[in-house]
């Protein structure tokens, strides 16, 4: 067989290791990638590799168990719609990345006919199944997905479905009766505009009529969310930006019927329904910007759907709701533990860095009581129940009143600007009004009135924040930088004050370092690598892939064996071999930092290999920059055995602590508060949850923006963390572009104001000058965002 050079993976692209697993003249890096090209091979659907170099993603290494999926009690609540033939199922897949990811989930037809259609959503990373029940069963249908790589991810949170629809559709209702109506007065004002004076003579009261019948949907339909807004505002004794717009509606209507039923104008039925159609439009936009990434999400997104009973008929899974106390539990390697328990049987090793911050798994012997949240990483552990799950630790912290969001004083500075604009602008209406009226033209003093109320409606202001903060999201999304909403970007860019959590947010748990600590030849280096190759265990993997420049060739290995959580044992050239933890291995105690790995060859221990989580890609260059304008501090759940070095890193000034709980983070969040600081705060657990929601502004940090992360503002993707102090400085620059574009909206007030206060507008100079400004205003703040954000080399430049 022809092996083609290549050293990566034909399927996803990784580096191919030591070990080559080859097929029809290709290499793989594993065997998952070798599988997946053999089923979408024999299955004649090489195409899948045309679309991208690289499409495929590895396949998962952890064997997940989809018996719950026969539950009916269960399939029941995750499907959406079934007959006597078909179901229709919506998975969420995570793996979604590119066209050739399309192409393979619209065509699964081909690997097994019972499934009748497939459709993919590539923006939500979700893909819609129809398929034949009696021919294929739901696990069935989830297991084959697992089996190309695109595994679905099912949490508790599909189960329980409340809050998850996003639907625009009535918005694009009123978009689309706001623009027919928009067009259709246009058209119908064509008379008024050019002059056609013969023309509009016969026919300018019907067009009159018809104009003011346009305005009416308009108004009483596609704007009647800035009435309501409007209201709900004059209720709390405030005033947002839709009062004044809901004003400006108001006189633009009452002034056109008035002129049609009076005969005494063509009213401003266009520029009503022009209005009405643009913020419509930006409010469509501002909503569209990334529905499909979760920033509510709770526990129940961690936690699995079933887990396994143990009953005298053996394990069964059943759903988390049923399960009581004093229920037996089997929780396998890699299993979340969903209740407070006390470990019955088995030796536990569980992470609770989710919960804590602490990276290092936690021994737990008989009786001792096992918090729920805990993920399993050793063998299989039988556990008692001792709380139910909406009682345990996990959902208590979770449900803590101190976590729940609140209202932060914040202003936007569009409702700043408009508690003052609304007032300034009555008090210019009715003091022209007055003047007319002292002046004896009664006539005119209406007409300056509304003409007032008409001109300066802050239409343009009402634009400028959502295009420019839109545009600015869009910018922040291509740099794997995703922001709640726009009103977050203000937010960020009056921070002075940045407080980290340590582990998964200034360190990095996607890469790792290694070192051996002891005394092993390179000969004995070779045995361990031999050994090792066989295990599809993370840190094997990554042994071998940091052996492999120092091993040459291959040595025959004569017994293998794998105890899951504990190590490997083996035969390798008649020499015995041993890599695992400390007790697998024969070492008294197994303390130091980092995870360890112990090597013991003919019962003699040579040492341990060391893994460390390093530290994200130039960190100090990040801090250096972002200390020139805010406050650092760090403060972790995790110990302190790094803070001499941390120390050297962050600013002299930096507050650094070490063995925080949830609270106590939270409580130092408020403390900087109390100093008038605006505090962000980057963290990525469930610790960090209440200091989250505390902050300012929240930002979660994850090296897989798809997996859990706790309720925040925004999603920051591990790889963009370098970006950091751009991101920054973007924010602060998009804010000077919403001051700028206010700017020129009070200039084009003050140009139509000098005409509306004399009662002399006419409709065709408010056709001209909204509009205008309209435009100018969504022109400026697109170009100006882009302009900006290449100076801050978040695009590159043309």
């Amino acid at each position: 067989m022809i092996v083609s050079n290549t050293t990566q993976c034909y399927h996803c692209g990784d580096a191919v290791s030591h070990t080559v697993f080859e097929a029809d003249g290709h290499r793989f890096c594993c065997l998952g990638c070798q599988s997946v090209y053999r089923i979408l091979s024999s299955s004649n659907m090489q195409q899948y590799y045309r679309y991208n170099r690289h499409p495929g993603k590895k396949k998962s290494e952890v064997s997940t168990r989809y018996e719950y999926l026969d539950e009916a009690t269960l399939t029941d609540k995750l499907i959406d719609f079934r007959n006597d033939e078909i179901t229709i199922a919506t998975f969420y897949i995570p793996s979604i990345h590119c066209s050739s990811c399309v192409w393979l989930l619209e065509h699964l037809y081909k690997l097994n006919p019972a499934i009748v259609v497939s459709r993919s959503d590539f923006l939500k990373k979700q893909v819609n199944i129809t398929f034949k029940h009696t021919e294929l069963t739901l696990r069935g249908l989830v297991e084959l997905l697992v089996d190309i790589g695109y595994e679905p991810k099912i949490t508790l949170q599909d189960v329980i479905k409340e809050g998850q629809k996003f639907s625009q559709k009535g918005l694009i209702a009123k978009i689309a009766v706001a623009g027919f109506c928009f067009g259709n007065s246009m058209m119908l004002s064509f008379p008024e505009y050019f002059g056609m004076g013969t023309f509009e003579a016969h026919y300018a009261k019907i067009f009159g009529w018809m104009n003011l019948g346009f305005s009416l949907p308009v108004l009483l339909y596609s704007g009647r969310d800035y009435f309501r807004s409007a209201w709900q505002s004059l209720r709390h004794k405030a005033l947002n930006l839709d009062v004044p717009l809901a004003l400006g509606i108001a006189v633009l209507f009452a002034r056109t019927a008035w002129e049609v039923l009076s005969v005494s104008g063509p009213g401003f039925a266009d520029t009503l329904c022009g209005l009405v159609f643009f913020l419509l439009v930006g409010r469509w936009i501002q909503q569209r910007t990334y529905h499909h990434l979760s920033f509510e999400r709770d526990y129940r997104s961690y936690f699995p759907v079933a887990v396994t009973r143990l009953s005298e008929d053996g394990p069964k899974p059943v759903p988390l709701a049923d399960i009581q106390v004093g229920d037996r539990l089997l929780i396998r390697n890699n299993e979340i533990v969903p209740a407070d328990a006390i470990l019955l049987n088995g030796q536990a090793a569980v992470d609770f860095s989710f919960v804590t911050g602490e990276s290092e798994p936690v021994q737990k012997v008989l009786g001792e009581i096992i918090y729920a949240g805990g993920r399993q990483t050793g063998e299989a552990i039988e556990l008692e129940v001792v709380k139910a799950v909406s009682q345990s630790y996990l959902t208590r912290l979770w449900n803590n009143e101190a976590f729940k969001p609140h209202e932060l004083n914040f202003r936007t500075f569009s409702n700043t600007v408009s508690r003052y604009f609304t007032v300034v602008l009555l008090g210019v209406a009715f003091a022209a009004m007055v003047f007319w009226v002292f002046a004896g033209d009664t006539a005119r003093a209406w007409g300056a009135f509304t003409a007032v109320l008409i001109i300066a409606c802050p239409c343009a202001l009402a634009l400028s924040s959502p295009f420019t903060l839109s545009a600015a999201l869009s910018i922040f999304d291509k740099n794997r930088f995703y922001i709640k909403n726009t009103a977050a970007i203000e937010q960020l860019a009056a921070i002075d004050c940045i407080v980290f959590d340590k582990t998964g947010t200034i360190s990095s748990p996607a890469a790792s370092r290694m070192r051996f600590e002891g005394n092993l030849l390179t000969d004995e280096l070779a045995l361990v690598v031999a050994a090792c190759k066989n295990s599809n265990h993370p840190l094997s993997r990554e042994l071998v892939k940091w052996a492999a420049p120092n091993v040459s060739g291959s040595v025959p290995v004569n017994q293998y064996c794998e105890v899951a959580g504990r190590g490997i044992e083996a035969v390798v050239a008649n020499r015995s071999v041993r890599v695992g933890n400390a007790a697998f291995t024969g070492v008294p105690s197994g303390g130091g930092t980092g995870s360890r790995v112990y090597v013991s060859i003919d019962d003699e221990v040579k040492g341990c290999f060391l893994a460390e989580q390093p530290w994200r890609e130039n960190l100090h260059v990040v801090l250096g920059e972002l200390a020139a304008g805010c406050h650092l501090h760090l403060i972790s759940g995790d110990n302190d055995k790094e803070k001499a070095l941390l120390r050297g890193i962050f600013p002299p000034q930096a507050d650094l602590l070490f063995h925080q709980l949830p609270v106590e983070k939270m409580e130092y969040i408020q403390s900087l508060q109390a100093q008038s600081h605006r505090v962000c705060m980057l963290g990525d657990g469930l610790n960090d949850a209440g200091a989250l929601k505390q902050a300012n502004l929240g930002i979660a940090v994850s090296d897989d923006i798809n997996n859990f992360s706790p309720g925040c503002d925004a999603i920051l993707d591990g790889r963009s963390f370098v970006k950091l102090p751009r991101f920054l400085r973007f924010a602060k620059d998009a804010v000077k572009i919403i001051h700028l574009s206010f700017g020129i909206s009070l200039t084009y007030n003050l140009v139509g104001l000098s005409f509306a206060v004399n009662g002399t507008m006419s409709p065709l100079f408010a056709a001209v000058l909204m509009p205008l400004s309209t435009v100018t205003i969504i022109g400026f703040t697109t170009v100006a965002t882009h302009l900006y954000a290449t100076k801050n080399q978040l695009i590159k430049r043309q």
